[in-house]
């Protein structure tokens, strides 16, 4: 007697078909989803969507990546004290390409000849050069708005720090996806 290698007709060689997931399950699902969603005032805010992903992991400061980063904070500022305030950082939440990421730094610190800001620094935290870019700035300019292009490696913070002339520091920070890297 030979043994055969033919399986039976009825054999279905990928196994069971999945079970499909039962109505009343969905929509649980589906009504648990569209709550979280209305939840987080998402939809009715679309600056929501993007604020999300900038909130600091804490109630101030991101934290100081590595010692490059660490290290143009300690050149740049000393131990002067930067406060978020003064600045808005706006970026897309996700960067499709790294290789053109849209930045617009505006602050509503008058532009006055006895307070002014004097240096707006641009810091990409994982970045090859951190230091990305710095804008030195007069009281004729009248009005603190920035809109520029960069370049991202890979997902990460973005710090916008403005210094006045009196020494204040401000920041605003976003924190950016990049999905495809744009330094090479």
């Amino acid at each position: 007697m030979s043994a055969s290698t033919t399986p039976p007709p009825d054999h279905d060689p990928f196994g069971p078909a999945p079970t499909p997931l039962p109505r009343r399950a969905f929509l649980q699902r589906a009504v648990l989803g569209a709550l979280a969603i209305a939840g987080s005032n998402a939809l009715t805010d679309p600056g929501r969507l993007f604020a999300a992903a900038r909130a600091p992991l804490g109630p101030g400061t991101p934290e100081i990546p590595n010692d490059e980063v660490a290290r143009i904070f300690r050149e740049r500022f000393g131990n002067r004290p930067i406060t978020r305030a003064h600045v808005q950082l706006d970026m897309p939440a996700v960067a499709e390409d790294g290789r053109v990421v849209p930045v617009i730094i505006e602050s509503d610190i008058p532009m006055m000849p006895e307070r002014y800001v004097k240096g707006v620094h641009l810091i990409v935290d994982h970045n090859p050069d951190p230091d990305l870019a710095a804008f030195y700035l007069t009281p004729v300019v009248g009005r603190v708005s920035l809109s520029t292009r960069i370049k991202m490696k890979r997902t990460t913070w973005v710090r916008a720090i403005l210094e006045t002339n009196t020494g204040e520091l401000w920041a605003d920070y976003a924190h950016v996806l990049v999905t495809l890297n744009g330094c090479g």
